[in-house]
């Protein structure tokens, strides 16, 4: 479609990570599938911000545990028809032979029929687990104007954070990439910032022509990763067709000074908790709340919330369906979660359906779907017992997998 510049726009969204280091929460469904927030899951963010600034011709690639994935879009995320919008999942096709995605640049490789049937005259490239808000339309304005071949989104981070990204180096101009370093020990600082770094955020605006040369030399090198950052990008870094967008330039209607620039990759347990933790505060540094740049999903078919029998919650976030007789505090509970009278939670993620029973204390944890605490039982209160039955983050939080019952 034509979002307002840059002709026919195609959306790719990359969702075929394994997301091993969120075990147990991806033990049984793919990364992007994995829920966030209460009520969403985290591929909504990606698909809200590519559909609130006009990109609706969007192809999900899938491959691990892809099945909750593909339901929660095909359920979720429906487009008009009657405009040829669509949002679809897609798949490892094995059109090029019996073999799934070898990484991120083979998947769009094994999918260019997606491209030739749109004839698109740009793409967008996003990732599909991170929790931000980003006009994708001011990122295309910027790789319209400036001619490049590719178009990277960067944002700063702490230099000591640097090393789990692909790292920018750019040119006196501050936009030309004069090196793309994937994930470097030694990642370089900013001019006049040296304990600052320019990061990628996984996000690319690709000049259509560009990526299919590019995804065709890559194919041929039997020595390539096959992948955007360690593969892609410095080919075309090599070839001075890529350029750099600062994520600090972006600007979405109803933010705040406090979550504007917001973003984060949640590919652990601690930084999944932590971004979570961002929710809850008065003057929270995400916001959840922007009706002006809403973050959509399919609500829960569950009555109200409710708090019976002295059942309190505070500085949390309550999901519908949730029937609540305990205490909670500082945490963000999934719909349909009971918590009996006497149980304690406090500063921890309840997915969807966690039952914690009467007596119960949970403590910095995260409770995937399902999970049972029976009465009288603690989870994070004792952190040597804690390593020995569950999954216990460097940061000490304590996750259980969907279904468990706690010991």
């Amino acid at each position: 479609m034509d979002p307002g510049v840059g002709g026919r726009v195609l959306g790719m969204v990359l969702a075929g990570g394994a997301g091993k280091r969120l075990m147990p929460l991806t033990a049984d469904r793919a990364k992007p599938a994995v829920p966030f927030g209460g009520g969403h899951r985290l591929v909504d963010f990606v698909l809200s911000n590519l559909v609130n600034g006009g990109i609706r011709r969007i192809c999900v690639l899938t491959q691990y545990k892809n099945h909750s994935l593909d339901r929660h879009i095909t359920q979720t995320w429906r487009m008009a028809g009657l405009l040829g919008d669509y949002i679809t999942p897609v798949p490892a096709q094995q059109r090029l032979g019996p073999r799934w995605y070898l990484g991120s640049a083979d998947a769009i490789y094994q999918s260019l029929n997606l491209v030739h049937d749109e004839q698109p005259d740009h793409i967008v490239v996003f990732g599909a687990d991170h929790v931000y808000r980003m006009d994708p339309r001011q990122l295309l304005q910027r790789h319209v104007e400036s001619g490049a071949g590719v178009t990277v989104a960067g944002i700063r981070v702490p230099r000591a954070e640097a090393s789990a990204f692909g790292v920018i180096a750019t040119g006196p101009d501050g936009r030309r990439v004069d090196a793309f370093l994937e994930k470097p020990e030694q990642p370089p600082g900013l001019p006049g910032r040296p304990d600052t770094s320019l990061v990628s955020m996984g996000n690319y605006v690709f000049t259509t022509k560009v990526l299919l040369d590019a995804l065709q030399r890559d194919a041929e090198d039997e020595g390539s990763a096959h992948d955007m950052g360690g593969s892609l990008l410095p080919q075309l870094v090599e070839r001075g067709q890529a350029q750099v967008y600062d994520f600090d330039d972006n600007h979405v209607p109803g933010e705040t000074e406090r979550d504007h620039g917001y973003w984060r990759d949640v590919g652990t347990l601690d930084a999944y908790y932590a971004a979570h933790r961002d929710l809850i505060s008065i003057h929270p540094v995400f916001n959840l709340y922007n009706r002006h740049w809403p973050i959509y999903t399919q609500p829960a078919q569950r009555p109200p919330a409710k708090f019976v029998a002295g059942g309190i919650a505070g500085e949390s976030m309550v999901s519908a369906g949730c029937i609540i007789s305990g205490q909670v505090t500082g945490s963000v509970l999934g719909p349909g979660t009971l918590i009996e009278a006497g149980a304690v939670v406090q500063d921890s993620v309840l997915m969807d359906g966690v039952r914690v029973g009467r007596g119960a204390v949970v403590r910095r944890a995260i409770l995937d779907k399902n999970v049972e605490v029976p009465p009288g039982a603690v989870v994070g209160v004792d952190p040597d017992r804690d390593r020995e039955l569950y999954t216990v983050s460097p940061g000490g939080v304590v996750a259980l997998g969907k279904g468990r019952r706690a010991e």
